[in-house]
C-alpha cells in the first residue's frame, strides 16, 4: 500500500512539474533575430553607344556664277547709197568693110593608074566520049569433084567396163551407252538436276524455272548443259511455250 501512494505521489509531483515547466515555455517570450536583407545593387548602367561619327566635309563656298551679258541692242542694216544712174553708152560702129573674094582653089589631080586587064575565062576538058558498060564476065566453074569415102576402120571388139563399186561409207566411230538418267520421284529431286543444267544460261533464274516445271511434269532432266532433249521423250521435246518455243531447256 505504501508502495502504490509513493508512486502516485511521484507522479502526481512528475505532472506538476511539467505542467509548469511547459507554461513557463508558454510565457517566454522568443526573440527572433532576423537576418539584414542584403542591399540589391543597382545594375551599372551600360555606356552609351556612339553611332559611328561620319566626318563632316569642310565647307566649299559656292562658286559665283559667271556675269550674265544682257540682249544686244539691235542695230538697224546700213545701206551703201545708190551711185546715180547713167544712160548707157554706145560705142561708135566701125565703117562696113566688104569681104575680100577669096582665092579659087583647085582639086589635086590622082596619080595615073593603068588599067587592068580582064581575067581571061576558065579553060573546060574535053569530056572524053561515052562508053557502054560492059558487061561483069564470070569466071568458068570448076566442075565438082567426086566425093571420097574414108577408108573403114577395123572393127574393134568393145572394152568390158570394171565392176562399179558402191562408195564404202566409214562406219561411225563406237560410242558406248549413255549412263541412265537419275531417277526423278519427287520435285525435290529436280533441284541438283536442274541447276546443273542452267548453270551456264544467260538467265539463269528463267531457266530453273521452265526445268522445274518440265522435270515436275515429265519426271526427266536431260544430261548436260544443252542439247540431249530427245532422252527424255516427247513429253520433254512436245512442250512448247506461248509463241511456239521450246519451253523446256
Amino acid at each position: 500500500m505504501a508502495v502504490k501512494a509513493l508512486l502516485l505521489l511521484l507522479l502526481a509531483t512528475f505532472l506538476l512539474v511539467s505542467t509548469t515547466v511547459a507554461s513557463n515555455e508558454v510565457g517566454v517570450k522568443t526573440e527572433i533575430k532576423y537576418a539584414a536583407p542584403v542591399p540589391v545593387k543597382a545594375p551599372i548602367p551600360a555606356p552609351p553607344v556612339k553611332p559611328p561619327t561620319t566626318p563632316v566635309p569642310p565647307y566649299k563656298a559656292p562658286t559665283p556664277a559667271p556675269p550674265t551679258k544682257g540682249p544686244t541692242p539691235y542695230k538697224p542694216p546700213t545701206k551703201a547709197p545708190t551711185p546715180p544712174y547713167k544712160p548707157p553708152t554706145k560705142a561708135p560702129t566701125p565703117p562696113f568693110k566688104p569681104p575680100a573674094p577669096a582665092p579659087p582653089t583647085k582639086a589635086p589631080t590622082p596619080p595615073y593608074k593603068p588599067p587592068t586587064p580582064a581575067p581571061a575565062p576558065p579553060v573546060k576538058a574535053p569530056t572524053p566520049p561515052y562508053k557502054p558498060p560492059t558487061p561483069p564476065t564470070k569466071a568458068p566453074t570448076p566442075a565438082p569433084a567426086p566425093p571420097t569415102k574414108a577408108p573403114t576402120p577395123p572393127y574393134k571388139p568393145p572394152v568390158p567396163t570394171p565392176p562399179v563399186k558402191p562408195p564404202t561409207t566409214p562406219a561411225p566411230p563406237y560410242k558406248p551407252p549413255s549412263p541412265p538418267l537419275p531417277p526423278v520421284r519427287t520435285k525435290k529431286d529436280c533441284i541438283p538436276l536442274c541447276g546443273q543444267r542452267c548453270k551456264l544460261h544467260s538467265r539463269t533464274n528463267l531457266c530453273l524455272r521452265a526445268c522445274m516445271t518440265c522435270c515436275d511434269r515429265c519426271k526427266c532432266v536431260p544430261p548436260g548443259t544443252y542439247g540431249n532433249r530427245e532422252m527424255c521423250g516427247k513429253c520433254y521435246t512436245d512442250m512448247r511455250t506461248h509463241r511456239n518455243k521450246h519451253k523446256c531447256p
